[in-house]
């Protein structure tokens, strides 16, 4: 009877509960009314201070820099080691080493193999992971704080200690081998290749692919991977950087336990800067891949490196043209003209000027419609004023955004490898959201004149020949060139 009765009185609450909220919502107040307008999207609100953790550094004896963010709210730690192990050392003749090196680590570090080292990762609650850009190579690991030692002890090994088995080192390049004679089948990573080819040139390191081609990872021996780990895996040219619930006191006797003993070697200077080729007229170059229904569109040019100083205004104007959904590139191709599911632009920068790029995949049928929009946007950006409002938005979006990338210790983490990786100012983000809203109307326009030149766009275009080439041609953008999946001429 008491459970009877318990459950006819929770019935009549839950009952006495939808009654007012249907009485509420059926007949507001009239203050609410006067208050909320579903007409409109709400109101922003002002833009929140962003404090951040303060940012602790050491120097071990082997030259390893350490730097500890504290983070006590959530009992877990995030460590990333990054060296300067990145593509741009590949030899120019072997792209692919770099990331190959870095994929290697583990899959069979000190005592254990690939499989032990995954599944200790999994026993402990860890993430572990390896990967390589074309600045530099990674190792990190996202751990509860309980099993923080065991964790870095396999974190050390892989670091410090990988065996690159031969066996192993044949299955993974038999695993990139298949990967690459897959991507002949896929428009979107033929575009990823051939585009930077095409804009940088093969001489250039950002021009070569950073997975390699059937060549390069052909001749990938467990030789030239040791000799490649040897020369610039060394702590003087790393950086470990911890974030979460530890003090600088633990991460210190930590570190130097497992850390202390790499031996320094001998100092790895940063590879030269490379020139990109000079800029050539605008030309379309197309990559045929026939009977394909859809047609990939990359627009750019040589673009910027991370530590430009006009970083903060071209973000700002970015974010206008193709930075954000509602965009001019998307807002255009996508919810005006239904060309596409989504379109984008982004300048990729890194330690040398990385490429800018518009990009989309489009109907085969509308390519050269497609390409008329790109270019009224990419042209209308330089030739007139942004709207107060239009730049307005485009700074909040920014502004509000960038708090949340330091909600969690793996993405404070992501945030300050960035700072440490391009050497900019450790109290970089204190000042994020003021310089952003600094960012006027004048400086958008400045920027995309100064960094966006339609006369110099290289237009690659993966897609069947037959059916857009005409098209293309009657639109006098610029003569046509025909390029293979690796952006080579096709003569």
């Amino acid at each position: 009877m008491n459970a009877i009765a318990t459950s006819r009185a929770a019935r009549s609450a839950l009952c006495f509960a939808a009654t007012l909220v249907a009485a509420t919502i059926s007949a507001p107040s009239s203050a609410s009314a006067q208050v909320l307008d579903r007409t409109r999207p709400p109101a922003l609100g002002p833009t929140p201070a962003l404090r951040l953790p303060a940012v602790q550094s050491a120097v071990l004896p082997n030259g390893l820099r350490m730097f500890v963010i504290e983070m006590h709210e959530v009992p877990v730690v995030d460590i990333t080691l990054s060296i300067d192990a990145g593509a741009v050392g590949d030899p120019a003749d072997l792209p692919g080493l770099a990331t190959f090196t870095a994929g290697m680590l583990d899959e069979g570090a000190g005592r254990r193999a690939a499989l032990e080292i995954a599944e200790e990762a999994d026993f402990l609650g860890a993430r572990l992971r390896t990967a390589a850009s074309f600045d530099i190579a990674t190792v990190y690991l996202h751990v509860p704080k309980r099993q923080l030692g065991p964790a870095f002890d396999l974190m050390a090994d892989v670091a410090l200690r990988p065996t690159f088995a031969d066996s192993e080192v044949t299955r993974q390049r038999e695993l990139r081998r298949t990967a690459i004679i897959q991507q002949r089948d896929q428009p979107n990573a033929i575009a990823a290749v051939a585009f930077p080819a095409i804009v940088f040139g093969t001489a250039h390191p950002y021009g070569r692919p950073i997975g390699g081609t059937e060549a390069s990872t052909a001749a990938l021996t467990r030789e030239r991977v040791v000799e490649f780990y040897r020369v610039y895996y060394r702590p003087s040219n790393a950086r470990l950087l911890i974030v979460g619930d530890i003090s600088l006191a633990e991460a210190r006797q930590l570190v130097t336990a497992r850390f202390g003993g790499w031996e320094r070697g001998e100092p790895r200077t940063a590879p030269a800067a490379a020139a990109p080729p000079s800029p050539a007229p605008r030309t379309i170059y197309i990559i045929d891949k026939p009977g394909a229904a859809q047609s990939v569109i990359r627009i750019g040019h040589v673009g910027v490196a991370r530590d430009n100083p006009d970083y903060f205004p071209i973000e700002v104007m970015n974010t206008i043209l193709g930075g954000s959904f509602t965009s001019r590139l998307n807002q255009n191709l996508r919810e005006t003209h239904g060309y596409t599911y989504g379109a984008n632009s982004g300048f990729d920068q890194r330690r040398m000027p990385g490429p800018f790029q518009a990009a989309s995949s489009v109907q085969s049928s509308k390519s050269d419609s497609a390409l008329i929009e790109f270019m009224r946007e990419l042209r209308g950006i330089r030739d007139e004023a942004v709207p107060q409002a239009e730049l307005d938005k485009a700074r909040s979006y920014l502004a509000l955004g960038m708090p949340g990338n330091f909600e969690t210790t793996a993405g404070a983490a992501r945030q300050f490898t960035e700072l440490l990786t391009y050497g900019l100012p450790l109290d970089y983000y204190n000042t994020y959201i003021q310089r952003i809203t600094a960012v006027t109307a004048a400086d958008v326009q400045r920027v995309a004149r100064l960094y966006l030149n339609p006369d110099q766009f290289v237009i690659t275009i993966v897609g069947d020949r037959a059916s857009i080439e005409a098209g293309l041609r009657a639109l006098g953008e610029g003569p046509i060139s025909f390029r293979d999946i690796w952006g080579q001429e096709i003569r």
